[in-house]
């Protein structure tokens, strides 16, 4: 269970993908200006991220090191189709606005990265449960990053929902701010800008924890720091 609780916390705070690891943020920037957008793509990314993961696993002792890398970008695109024509099925309006950015999840570098650096030397459910994680902590900033962008954007939270949920979500649109739109943060700068902030607000959270668990040693930084000011003063 200790192994499952450090695999929890790698994935979804320490090593998160899209605020420590910096991967995949092609997709992460370019759809995340509403929460339908960011959600249908954090789904489509989480499957197949278990999926490879899993199999991956599964097959790391018949696939020579070779052609390992051919071989996981094989497993990732054959789940990538899966999970494309799955949303083409059940949520093709959502699938038309993703576009091409459901089959570039084939070149996303966190699923080919984990599938290389860690379900190839794992078993399948520990393969299988790094995935999720990983996928989740990507989900959440995605999820995050669309609702930040569209409340900043236009003043609402979970419009269009219909497009992933069918008629039934049309009443789920929450609107803020009436009448209201800031173009930029629906446009790609800002999304770089708000992803900044997640960071930087991510950083500031593990330095007040580090402060936390070790005041000795964060005094003695802010003494060297006030001693190298006066010294150039």
């Amino acid at each position: 269970m200790s192994q499952f609780s450090a695999l929890a916390r790698e994935g979804l705070w320490h090593q998160n993908p899209a605020l420590v690891q910096l991967l995949g943020l092609c997709p992460l920037l370019a759809v995340s200006n509403s929460v339908v957008n960011a959600l249908g793509l954090a789904i489509a990314t989480l499957l197949v991220l278990v999926g490879s993961s899993s199999v991956v696993s599964l097959l790391r002792h018949q696939v020579p090191g070779s052609v390992r890398l051919p071989a996981f970008v094989m497993i990732i695109a054959a789940f990538v189709t899966c999970a494309e024509l799955l949303m083409a099925a059940y949520a093709y309006p959502l699938y038309q606005v993703l576009g091409i950015f459901i089959p570039l999840i084939v070149t996303n570098c966190a699923i080919l990265g984990r599938a290389d650096a860690f379900a190839s030397r794992h078993p399948p459910l520990i393969a299988a449960f790094d995935g999720l994680m990983m996928g989740l902590g990507f989900a959440a900033v995605l999820v995050l990053l669309g609702a930040l962008r569209e409340l900043l954007g236009q003043g609402t939270l979970f419009s269009d929902m219909a497009l992933l949920f069918g008629a039934a979500a049309n009443s789920w649109e929450m609107v803020i701010i009436a009448d209201y739109q800031f173009l930029f943060f629906l446009l790609p700068p800002g999304a770089f800008f708000v992803a900044g902030l997640l960071i930087a607000l991510k950083n500031a959270i593990d330095q007040a924890n580090a402060a936390r668990a070790n005041p000795v040693d964060a005094a003695a930084t802010t003494e060297r720091r006030v001693r190298v000011t006066g010294m150039i003063k």
